[in-house]
């Protein structure tokens, strides 16, 4: 399998040097030259897969330079028991139609974790694959969860430095002590004065910034990128929409053949793009949801055909899902536009000057037969929340419950076309003590984030998991707060003080 950029600039390239590079020359996304197909047969048989194996069975099909005893063994460290338990994704059924697949049962209780542990062993083999003698410097920026994943899947991996921006007024007490309190002799945390979408586009600027790029490599470093711009953190979160298929079915909600839908909070449009592969690659997915909070920009693009980032930024209680430049939706466009790199770089380069552009409609007829979009607003939130926990006994996170509510709100919209929705489930409640509570107990005053934890583990008796015990008691090892303008001097200052 080969891959090319969604702008058509670059030749074809290995998976290797895919997931080394993270952002090809010409500023677009790596995409695989073919997209792999399973029959029926393929499917069923991996119903009885356990984990492991099935993602194995995925990853070979798209990273054909690596071999059969390489995956396995990065699937095995990155799936250990000592970081997942048992099994690292759980299906939690909330009724006859609709069940959550929790994928937030790693090391930093977010769903990013089930890329972010992997990742580090596929960059470390394409190092060794491509004759790679230069330290990589990861490069990430962060609306949340992003961050402390990759910064636990890289800490103290050699060959690699990793930095990480965050907004830093733009993130949960949870998620900010996550990041600033990690240990590592290779990791940096900055918050920046800004938003999500601010780091994410210094950090592609950078990426194509040739000067800067001679300048890290004159000091013996190459840049790549952590987020899911990079092919090696999207491709094993195709793996689990396979997964919760199965588990679907050994939960006994459907039949094997039967379609699926699925609800997935979406920011970046990642962790939904991956569901679009798993359904190109014959999983018999009938409708991706794609849930937005009050940045709602992918919503009016599913709906109006009109992408446009010119709007208020909101600061939500989902805030990994406040992003208004999403960035994998080009990846999408490459497909749905027929391979053509030249109408997607006419589209970002609209994007990038004008805020905004404009799909055909016969496009987005294509776009609209796999995907709907809803917005869901705060106080639909914290009411989906509130009655999921009063009803099902069952407590989700803000962006859960952003999808959840998309979910029941196109079941609605959709009486007589009714298949079995699996809502994926990103982070665990207690990485948003604060905004649970304001749910499932309105009379409580926020305090510290220990002080929530435990109000919430004494409200609902959910336990308080073991990686976010005692997060507040640790030191602090990261607390510069930066301008957008100064990442680059303090990426060189931190590289130069490491060496």
């Amino acid at each position: 399998m080969l891959y090319k950029s969604s702008r058509g600039a670059e030749g074809l390239m290995t998976s290797a040097y895919a997931i080394k590079m993270g952002l090809a020359e010409d500023g677009g996304l790596y995409i695989p030259a073919q997209i792999p197909k399973f029959t029926q047969e393929d499917i069923q048989e991996m119903v009885e897969m356990d984990y492991h194996t099935l993602t194995v069975k995925i990853l070979k099909e798209f990273l054909t330079d690596y071999t059969y005893l390489e995956l396995v063994s990065a699937t095995d460290a990155a799936y250990s028991e000592k970081k997942f338990g048992a099994k690292p994704v759980k299906l939690q059924i909330l009724s006859n139609s609709t069940g959550v697949y929790e994928l937030w049962h790693g090391p930093t209780c977010a769903f990013k974790d089930m890329a972010l542990q992997l990742m580090p062993q596929l960059l470390t083999r394409a190092l060794e694959k491509t004759g790679e003698d230069k330290k990589v410097v990861i490069l990430v920026a962060t609306s949340g969860d992003t961050g402390k994943a990759a910064l636990e899947g890289f800490k103290n991996v050699e060959g690699t430095e990793i930095i990480v921006f965050y907004p830093s007024e733009g993130v949960s007490p949870a998620q900010q002590l996550q990041m600033t309190t990690t240990e590592g002799n290779n990791v940096k945390v900055f918050g920046i004065k800004g938003n999500f979408d601010d780091a994410q586009r210094a950090v592609k600027k950078l990426f194509v910034d040739a000067d800067f790029a001679k300048e890290l490599a004159d000091g013996g470093f190459i840049l790549s990128s952590a987020n899911s711009i990079n092919w090696g953190r999207l491709v094993p979160q195709i793996v689990y929409y396979f997964s919760a298929y199965c588990d679907a079915i050994k939960n006994d909600v459907i039949q094997f053949g039967d379609k699926v839908d699925f609800a997935v909070p979406t920011g970046n449009f990642g962790d939904i793009l991956a569901g679009y592969y798993a359904k190109e690659m014959g999983l018999p997915i009938h409708k991706l949801i794609c849930a937005s909070n009050s940045n709602d920009v992918l919503t009016e693009f599913i709906n109006t055909g009109v992408y446009n980032k010119n709007r208020e930024f909101v600061k939500t209680i989902s805030p990994s899902m406040d992003i208004l430049v999403s960035s994998n939706l080009e990846r999408l466009l490459y497909h749905m536009l027929n391979l053509d790199g030249a109408k997607v770089t006419e589209y970002m380069n609209d994007l990038q000057s004008k805020g905004t552009y404009n799909i055909p409609g016969k496009i987005m007829e294509k776009i609209r037969n796999v995907f709907a979009g809803y917005k869901v607003t705060e106080q639909e939130t914290l009411d989906r929340m509130q009655l999921t926990h009063a009803v099902k006994n069952y407590l989700v996170d803000p962006h859960t419950a952003v999808a959840l509510e998309a979910a029941n709100r196109y079941q609605n919209d959709n009486p007589t076309d009714k298949h079995f929705c699996i809502v994926l489930s990103t982070a665990n409640p207690y990485k948003f003590s604060k905004d649970v509570l304001q749910a499932v107990d309105k009379d409580y005053v926020s305090q510290t984030v220990e002080s929530d934890m435990q109000h919430l583990q004494e409200k609902t008796g959910m336990e308080i998991p073991a990686p976010l015990q005692g997060l507040a008691k640790k030191p602090l090892l990261h607390q510069d707060i930066i301008e957008v303008g100064e990442m680059k001097e303090k990426i060189k200052g931190f590289l130069i003080k490491n060496s």
